[in-house]
């Protein structure tokens, strides 16, 4: 049984057997996004240590990923269950850590279940009911992220901010569940700075959720930022940055 999800330094690495010159692009890509983690962490007063860096590795195939593990990723995040099972099938959970950061259908719940160490993306209270079904005919609690429709875009899921408080006590009575802290994906964004009212907003829900002092409740993630802003995101508080693009490079058309 895999350990529940914790909060882990950004220096922790896997090693795998692959020559050492294959690694060298994402290494050194990775060298430079963790230098800008620790300089917005840095001009925020708080420590490198306290952000957790989630590799997202969609589209990115299973050998350019074991480059990664070996240049020092810990944690790996994907968008669908189907290309993720494919990828742990092959790699498996002894190197890295897996969070989904997409979209959920209820049909694929059993497989995320059996896939991930965190669930980023609990947009709407059937997936919880559905993920709490699962998770307790198996003897296990899954931690989750609750995902926040921060800018209110049709085109995106996610709880309403005006509704986060009702939302968080039903998640609560959820056995199942490990409620964790929150997530938000903001509409993307033309210069980083565009970013840093929506993570002000999620930082002042997860402080004020915090304030509720909700039962069952451990509210320690603020997941939020991507390779465009998230050295924003760590300055307005995030402790889970999602970077993709930065590390392994642009994505096929």
């Amino acid at each position: 049984m895999r350990k529940p999800f914790r909060l882990q330094p950004l220096g922790s690495v896997a090693t795998i057997g692959v020559r050492e010159g294959l690694v060298a692009n994402i290494k050194e890509n990775l060298e430079k996004v963790r230098e800008r983690i620790s300089r917005a962490a840095q001009r925020a007063g708080r420590r490198p240590e306290e952000i957790l860096l989630v590799a997202v590795s969609k589209t990115v195939a299973v050998e350019r990923i074991q480059e990664g593990i070996a240049a020092g990723l810990s944690i790996l995040g994907e968008n669908r269950v189907q290309e993720a099972k494919e990828k742990i099938q092959a790699l498996g959970h002894a190197g890295a850590s897996w969070h989904l950061v997409g979209h959920l259908q209820t049909n694929k719940v059993k497989d995320a279940l059996a896939l991930f160490d965190l669930i980023q993306s609990v947009d709407r209270h059937s997936l919880a009911e559905e993920l709490d079904r699962r998770a307790r005919a198996t003897g296990k609690r899954v931690d989750v992220l609750a995902q926040i429709n921060v800018a209110a875009e049709a085109t995106k899921t996610g709880f309403a901010p005006d509704e986060l408080r009702s939302a968080l006590e039903t998640l609560a009575r959820l056995e199942g569940l490990r409620v964790r802290g929150l997530m938000a994906i903001p509409p993307e964004p033309q210069e980083p700075e565009d970013s840093r009212p929506y993570f002000k907003t999620m930082r002042t829900l997860l402080e004020t959720a915090r304030g509720w002092r909700i039962p069952g409740l451990d509210l320690d993630a603020l997941s939020m930022g991507m390779s465009a802003d998230f050295e924003i995101a760590i300055e307005e508080g995030a402790t889970i940055v999602r970077v993709g693009t930065a590390i392994f490079g642009p994505r096929p058309a």
